[in-house]
């Protein structure tokens, strides 16, 4: 073995100083948070009126979001996961498009659509539905970017997974949709939490999305991030609280995933 690789793990010395330099990009930042942080007013701050209101929004409407991305991805994977033409691969890629789409493009585009001049939102008015501006215009904007987070977590596992349990349950006599209960949702349980736990996550977290397609009205739109933002533009340490909060919050998500992919490979050894 030569001099430039360590003898206990086989990695390259010199890879250790831009590695070290990526993990303070990320870890600094949280760390100043904690050391700028007003503690003789942290409770108080976390508890105000404003603040709860956001947490408590934040936290219904994404759950609902995480529930609608539940009930509207695992099929949109299952279905991805089994057909490869190009007609799944243009739908695949345009699902995943808020991936990689600029949130406040993802709001506008709402907003054309849900809007009330837009695509579905003119006729929705037309019987009285306003959906723009409104909590349910945040559920939307919610689960418009936190869907393709759980259509990918699992459409990759039952790609992994393959057909091959399926088949042997269908020549056992088994219909499409008991082997999709019975075998096919069991075998990826560990990446569909993922999935819900990424997705939970994203939605708790959205921005832009969500201050372009429902606004900042304090107790029906202004959700935690929101906030967060009008606190900053006044008072830049006000906003140091409720950021810790959600900084927590995503590391508990960050810490859970990780177990939960960790887990199969525990259970192999």
């Amino acid at each position: 073995m030569t001099g430039s690789r360590t003898a206990s793990s086989g990695v390259p010395t010199w890879l250790y100083v831009p590695a070290a330099l990526g993990v303070g990009l990320i870890v600094l930042p949280p760390i100043a948070l904690l050391a700028k942080t007003p503690w003789h007013t942290f409770v108080e701050q976390v508890t105000s009126e404003s603040s709860r209101q956001a947490l408590v929004l934040s936290v219904q409407t994404a759950t609902i979001s995480t529930i609608l991305c539940i009930l509207l991805g695992v099929p949109m994977a299952v279905v991805f996961a089994r057909h490869d033409g190009v007609f799944a691969r243009v739908l695949r890629s345009l699902v995943l498009l808020p991936l990689v789409l600029p949130p406040v493009v993802g709001g506008i585009a709402l907003l054309y659509t849900f809007g009330r001049l837009g695509l579905v939102g003119s006729p929705l008015r037309e019987i009285g539905v306003d959906i723009a501006f409104s909590t349910t215009a945040v559920v939307l904007a919610q689960t418009f970017v936190a869907l393709p987070f759980l259509v990918i977590s699992t459409e990759g596992a039952l790609r992994v997974v393959g057909t091959r349990y399926e088949e042997v349950a269908a020549t056992l006599g088994a219909g499409p949709t008991r082997t999709l209960w019975r075998v096919t949702i069991p075998l990826v349980v560990p990446s569909l939490l993922a999935g819900i736990v990424l997705a939970f996550a994203r939605a708790m977290g959205e921005f832009g999305a969500t201050i372009t397609f429902a606004g900042n009205a304090p107790g029906i739109t202004q959700t935690a991030p929101l906030a967060i933002y009008v606190a900053e533009i006044d008072d830049p340490t006000a906003a140091i609280p409720l950021s810790l909060v959600l900084v927590v919050v995503s590391l508990v998500v960050v810490v859970a995933v990780h177990a939960r992919r960790r887990a199969p490979e525990r259970t192999a050894l």
